[in-house]
């Protein structure tokens, strides 16, 4: 991966302006008094192509941000694969856990749906549309700008900015710090983003499926 991957213009740029329209959501947001997931889809959609308008305006392709067409299939079949590994070692994690008197699925928190339309949205946006936002936003660009300062700085620093907007309640952020590593580990390795977005997909919609099954 270049050293000089994302240029510091669309770092700053792209940081700026997911700021600048999630403040105005959530000041939008607190004002209605109420969570709507059919805005939050409509958000997540327009922050990921704006990242991607901005990445073919400044780095004048989206190559920039480890996305390509050609790499599309590719990357879905690398993306299973890293995520049948990752599966296979969250099972080997909860068994140990439970040889030690701990059931995993009890750490996770129980989604409350409310009607089948909720159910919809919620995996939409936390299972297909927030991920690939993510993944653009931590990925290719935050990912992107910070690997010129070395492999670990730029895992470390992904990770932690990655956990600190994805607050665990009042447990610790197992779940975020693993997926965070896994995510940036994976686009290290394959230089392509389709497969963080894979198994950051998949990796929601299995949690978010065990959620709904815990009390």
């Amino acid at each position: 991966m270049d050293a000089d991957k994302i240029s510091l213009k669309t770092f700053s740029i792209s940081i700026t302006a997911i700021f600048l329209i999630e403040g105005v959501f959530r000041l939008t947001l607190n004002s209605r008094g109420a969570a709507a997931l059919p805005a939050l889809a409509l958000l997540r959609t327009v922050e990921g192509a704006m990242l991607v308008v901005i990445a073919l305006v400044i780095e004048k392709n989206t190559s920039a941000i480890g996305l390509v067409r050609s790499g599309l299939l590719p990357g879905l079949f690398r993306g299973l694969i890293w995520s049948a590994f990752f599966g296979i070692a969250a099972v080997g994690l909860y068994l140990i856990l439970l040889a030690m008197g701990i059931d995993g699925l009890k750490l996770l928190q129980g989604i409350r749906v409310s009607s089948g339309t909720h159910l919809s949205f919620l995996l939409l946006v936390g299972g297909l549309i927030g991920p690939i936002t993510e993944e653009i936003f931590f990925r290719g660009v935050i990912y992107g700008f910070l690997r010129r300062w070395g492999i670990l700085a730029a895992v470390s620093l992904t990770t932690v900015i990655f956990v600190s907007i994805h607050p665990p309640g009042d447990g610790l952020p197992v779940t975020q710090t693993i997926g965070g590593i896994v995510f940036a580990a994976a686009y290290e390795k394959e230089r392509n983003l389709i497969v963080p977005i894979t198994i950051h997909c998949l990796g929601n919609l299995t949690i978010f499926s065990l959620s709904l099954l815990s009390p």
